[in-house]
């Protein structure tokens, strides 16, 4: 059986749902990510109200849409941006690395240099984006429209590194970090399983940071900053292959590479399950439930 499929999550014709609008579902997720203000990369491209029925999907686009639409659904979130400010403004999220770094040991300034070469290369690469097709079909269709990005990413980041915390010794070793990992129930479900794509497993763990909620990866430059600054492990979602080859090159530090939907789903399901607490209906698409 698949891991990742479509649940409806009914409401019971005798418990009542409540009703939301797009507002208070975005004010939901940045409370339990605990910021203030929605981030670049997570925006209400169409307003609504009333919504009881949601399909939430991590890529959502046209069919998700019109599959919404023809099953009488209020609301359609997505996770990953879909346009608008959303996609041109992406990279500016990606500057969330330097306080990670930051808080992590690395000199401002020095992650501030880590991020220069890829912050440019986002926002160059934005301006690629067909950024108005999929929200001029939601507006068409008339059916409220989001996404939400880093909030979610940033529980997730906090759930991995909790979790890692709460198993970490003083001599844990790489493969230890991935095990207390691997408790999580979406790694358990997972078809991409966790992989230690630098290093090996018997290595120190040292000290271990998971770069995640900033956007995208950090790639090369932000992985090797790290390692230049005391962090012995270095947790990502996922890595190009041209990044990780000047990694290898250079033999410094372990790097853990967790998954990309895995890694979204671990800060998505909290979310879920929120919006259920408040007897909303959800129909999760290639989440790992």
């Amino acid at each position: 059986m698949p891991t990742c499929f479509i649940k409806t999550i009914n409401v019971s014709s005798n418990e009542a749902s409540e009703k939301v609008n797009t507002d208070e579902i975005m004010q939901l997720a940045l409370r339990l990510a605990g910021m203030k203000d929605a981030p670049e990369d997570s925006v209400i491209y169409v307003k609504g109200d009333n919504i009881r029925k949601i399909l939430f999907s991590i890529d959502a686009g046209v069919s998700e849409l019109l599959l919404a639409k023809q099953h009488g659904y209020d609301a359609v979130i997505a996770h990953h941006p879909v346009g608008g400010t959303a996609a041109i403004d992406f990279y500016k999220v990606f500057q969330r690395h330097v306080q990670q770094m930051v808080d992590a040991g690395v000199p401002r300034v020095k992650a501030e240099m880590a991020i220069r070469k890829k912050l440019n290369e986002l926002e160059v690469d934005a301006h690629t984006r067909n950024y108005a097709h999929t929200i001029d079909v939601a507006k068409f269709l008339k059916i409220p429209f989001m996404n939400i990005h880093t909030p979610l990413d940033e529980i997730g980041r906090s759930i991995m590194s909790k979790q890692i915390m709460s198993r970490l010794r003083k001599d844990s070793t790489v493969q230890d970090v991935v095990l207390a990992l691997q408790e999580l129930p979406e790694f358990k479900k997972a078809t991409t399983k966790i992989k230690i794509r630098l290093g090996k497993p018997e290595n120190p763990a040292g000290k271990v940071v998971v770069s995640h909620g900033a956007g995208t990866n950090g790639g090369y430059e932000i992985a090797k900053t790290y390692f230049q600054h005391g962090i012995g492990t270095v947790v990502y979602i996922h890595i190009s292959v041209g990044d990780l080859e000047k990694l290898k090159i250079e033999e410094k530090g372990n790097l853990i590479i967790t998954g990309h939907i895995a890694s979204d789903s671990v800060g998505i399901n909290p979310f879920i399950r929120e919006l259920e607490k408040r007897k909303l209906s959800v129909t999760p698409i290639g989440i790992i439930s």
